[in-house]
């Protein structure tokens, strides 16, 4: 009896170690015990953002959505409260622009926060981001429409134009043909003076000059008609009465199709037997989704870094270094192992200095990546490559911002030279620090690391 006390007092005190065990490590997943800060930007129209979307900065999973402020009156704006991850705090500056991206064409929404300048300020706590506002479809209609009534109005004013000036013409022949009527006929003051013998010369004279302007204006008016003729041959007058017509018809068929839209809009939103708006239904139901949609996600984040099922997650691929802070990194076995390929630059070799006080590849530099490539061989092209950044900034908001920005620089050199994919080559700012282990305790600079499975 004694002993069967034994075995199941033994028995309850492993339960309840395994399972503190797994809440500690569930609470780490969750980020439980990060650190965050609260930042704020405001948009006009949301697109598709709501409570628990993503927040990424330059690409890294940064955060999400924690609070959506709904303005008070059509002129306001949607106050979005964001929670990111101090430890990416570097890359956030006060110029940085947060705008909305969507994971492919049909994909989540999420919100991007960019990287600001080396030379702007850190984004302190509660910040309030400047943002940038989506193009939408209702705004390229309006434009287009906008196109269509300035033609319509130049082509009439076009039109106009020509008929006034056939008009002229058309008067003009015909006043020259009444003064040679009236002079051949003896009338008024011209068909007198051609009975005075003594003027008869200088009449003849004048004469001649009037038939050669006669001659130059029957000219004109031959090819005035000639224009004339050319232009009622091809119709033009039809063609463009025709293709206004048609501009009109479409005009008019886009504002009926926009009526019906915006009528079915008004009684697809409009309050229920209860007295509740369809917005009203669909926000609760979203409201819902995404509070199943953000427990199953967590789950299976979970379940990702849990004892029993991490190897399984680990073979089928599915961390990435977006979703891997530099702590976490140190600590992986596959990324901080010695026995790993890798190769160290210097800063000072590899990087000069560009516009803006920032760095940019060297010639030299690019030297070195070339021959640190051929000495890998072809394993190089086999496994996933890892650029890790390192600075000695003074602050480690500027270190981690400067470091990010040096194995970006090797990255984009790499992917355009080589033949590498895109998701083959990460990057991973470390600060100063390198993983425990390594022939190097401090370095500024970058490692080019091949991550190959042993």
């Amino acid at each position: 009896m004694s002993r069967r006390n034994i075995a199941v007092g033994i028995f309850i005190i492993a339960g309840v170690t395994l399972f503190g065990i797994g809440i500690f490590l569930v609470g780490n997943r969750h980020e439980a015990f990060s650190h965050y800060v609260l930042l704020y930007t405001e948009f006009a129209d949301l697109d598709g953002i709501t409570k628990g979307s993503k927040v990424q900065v330059a690409g890294m999973d940064a955060g999400q959505v924690t609070k959506i402020d709904v303005p008070q009156s059509p002129n306001g704006q949607f106050r979005v409260q964001m929670k990111v991850d101090d430890q990416l705090l570097g890359l956030v500056r006060n110029d940085s622009v947060v705008t909305v991206d969507t994971e492919g064409v049909v994909g989540d929404t999420f919100l991007t926060i960019h990287p600001g300048s080396p030379n702007a300020g850190v984004a302190q706590a509660h910040s309030v981001l400047q943002s940038k506002a989506p193009i939408t479809l209702s705004d390229l209609l309006n434009h287009g429409l906008g196109v269509m009534n300035d033609a319509d109005a130049t082509m009439k004013q076009v039109g106009g134009k020509l008929n006034v000036a056939l008009d002229g013409v058309n008067g003009a022949v015909g006043n020259a043909n009444d003064l040679l009527v009236g002079l051949k006929e003896g009338r008024g003051t011209a068909g007198l003076l051609l009975r005075d013998d003594k003027m008869a010369d200088q009449i003849r004279e004048t004469m001649s000059s009037v038939q050669s302007t006669s001659s130059n204006l029957n000219q004109a008016s031959v090819r005035v008609n000639s224009i004339v003729a050319d232009v009622q041959e091809r119709q033009l007058p039809q063609k463009l009465d025709e293709t206004m017509s048609k501009i009109n018809s479409a005009s008019s068929q886009a504002d009926a199709t926009i009526g019906q839209v915006r009528q079915s809009l008004a009684q697809a939103l409009g309050p229920d037997a209860n007295g509740v708006t369809a917005a009203q239904n669909i926000n609760e139901t979203l409201s819902n989704i995404n509070a199943a949609t953000g427990n199953m996600a967590e789950d299976t984040e979970a379940l990702k870094h849990n004892f029993f099922f991490k190897g399984f997650f680990n073979q089928r691929g599915y961390y990435t270094l977006a979703s891997i802070s530099p702590q976490e990194y140190r600590r992986s076995k596959l990324f901080s192992s010695a026995r790993s390929p890798r190769a160290w630059l210097e800063a000072t070799s590899l990087f000069q200095h560009g516009t803006h006080d920032s760095e940019e590849l060297s010639p030299e530099g690019k030297r070195s990546i070339d021959a640190v490539v051929a000495s890998f061989g072809d394993v190089i092209f086999k496994y996933p490559i890892v650029v890790e950044g390192y600075s000695d900034a003074p602050t480690p908001a500027d270190a981690t911002s400067w470091s990010y920005t040096r194995a970006q620089l090797v990255r984009v050199y790499l992917e355009a030279r080589y033949p590498f994919a895109a998701k083959n080559v990460g990057v991973m700012p470390l600060s100063g620090t390198p993983p425990p282990g390594m022939e190097h305790n401090h370095w500024s600079g970058v490692c080019i690391m091949i991550a190959e499975r042993k």
